[in-house]
């Protein structure tokens, strides 16, 4: 999910357009990926068995990466982005935070794995800022009240 993500964002970045094979192939295996209760996990083994790629316990910070993922794609306006931040706003904590448990960090693939402790708070911040920002741009700029253009 981290991978495809990445790699999204980077064609994007260097002006792929969201219309380009390698664009569409990425963005419909994330999309396929989503689990029923609307988010996404991968699991470490995914890297000793490349057929558990995209599947796992639902996490905080691999459904943020999987709706980045969809937005750098041009897919804000998806179902499986809006089910996964339906998913990100309901499991969200009274601190702002999200809570996980698993290692969704690669420390070296089939050695060990890590933790971090931010990867909950600010992948999901930042995918919901991104649908904000794109959600902002489908609708264009804000009309200014005329006594604002003085």
């Amino acid at each position: 999910v981290y991978g495809t993500w990445q790699a999204l964002e980077g064609l994007r970045a260097v002006g792929v357009a969201g219309t380009a094979p390698l664009i569409t192939r990425g963005a419909d295996w994330l999309a396929g990926c989503q689990q029923a209760d609307g988010g996404w996990g991968e699991s470490p083994e995914s890297y000793a068995d490349p057929s558990l790629a995209g599947i796992g316990p639902t996490t905080a910070s691999q459904t943020a990466w999987a709706v980045a993922g969809l937005v750098a794609a041009g897919r804000a306006e998806s179902r499986a982005v809006r089910r996964g931040v339906q998913w990100l706003l309901e499991r969200q904590g009274a601190d702002g935070a999200w809570e996980q448990r698993e290692f969704t960090g690669t420390g070296f693939p089939k050695v060990f794995y890590l933790r971090y402790h931010y990867y909950p708070v600010y992948f999901p911040l930042l995918a919901l800022a991104r649908c904000s920002a794109a959600a902002s741009a489908a609708r264009g700029p804000v009309p200014m009240p005329e006594e604002s253009r003085a």
